[in-house]
């Protein structure tokens, strides 16, 4: 019987955060490069979208490329470039024809043309989809965003346009990239690496973190409704006590 049977609709977290890692590990498992496991790590995120949205989870959001991914070997940037471009054309109908809104955090500037153009044409393609909101954290990196925040806020003080003193977590919010993006209430990470890995730092102050030892390409439906379970176990406190969680549920 499928874990599916075991979610209980009501208590879905209304956003599910995604640390997609072990492509190149299942890869050199097999005696393949690791360009292969990118390519078999592409049908999870298929498998796990379509899931994502069957359950009406609100928001998902996936890392898909980090700005520490930039030191890596230039061939295999530019061959995971080359995958995202070819996906993003390939995924884009889809995404129109199951309503999925497609959005993407990150340093984006630093992208190839290529990459820019195709991006450009699923985010419009996709622009006016009223269902799950699926975000790519791309060239993306917490400390980064965190940094442009400051940058950005230091410039309307200079202008006069924000008083330093009433600077607070929701005027600090709206210059995140995540801004108008409601926090993630569940973050996932596969293949039995237990950190975050510069990943949405702000906005998972409050998160519950699930580690798995399975490597994203063979992360399927029963492995996200295995997290889901998992989830719905646990109880979320926000700093309250058990009793008066309780109290507020009746």
């Amino acid at each position: 019987m499928s874990l599916k049977n075991k979610i209980t609709s009501d208590r879905l977290p209304k956003h599910v955060a995604i640390i997609m890692d072990g492509n190149g590990r299942w890869a050199v498992q097999r005696g393949e490069d690791r360009i292969y496991g990118h390519k078999k790590g592409v049908d999870s995120v298929r498998e796990i979208i379509e899931a994502a949205a069957e359950l009406k989870i609100e928001y998902m959001t996936l890392y898909a490329f980090s700005t520490e991914n930039w030191n890596r070997p230039w061939e295999e940037v530019e061959a995971l470039m080359e995958l995202m471009v070819n996906s993003l054309n390939n995924e884009t109908k889809k995404l129109v024809d199951n309503n999925i809104t497609l959005k993407v955090i990150g340093d984006i500037d630093r992208l190839s043309d290529n990459v820019r153009r195709s991006l450009d044409d699923t985010l419009e393609k996709t622009g006016k989809c009223t269902g799950m909101t699926l975000v790519v954290a791309l060239s993306y990196s917490s400390r980064w965003e965190m940094i442009k925040a400051v940058r950005d806020i230091s410039y309307k003080i200079k202008e006069g346009k924000i008083d330093p003193a009433n600077i607070d977590d929701k005027i600090f919010e709206n210059f995140l990239t995540t801004k108008g993006i409601p926090d993630p209430e569940l973050l996932i990470r596969t293949s039995g690496e237990v950190r975050i890995s510069n990943f949405l730092l702000w906005q998972i102050a409050y998160c519950e973190l699930y580690f798995t030892e399975t490597l994203w390409p063979d992360f399927g439906k029963e492995e996200l409704y295995k997290a889901l379970v998992e989830y719905q176990k646990r109880e979320r406190r926000f700093g309250k006590t058990s009793e008066q969680v309780h109290e507020n549920e009746n």
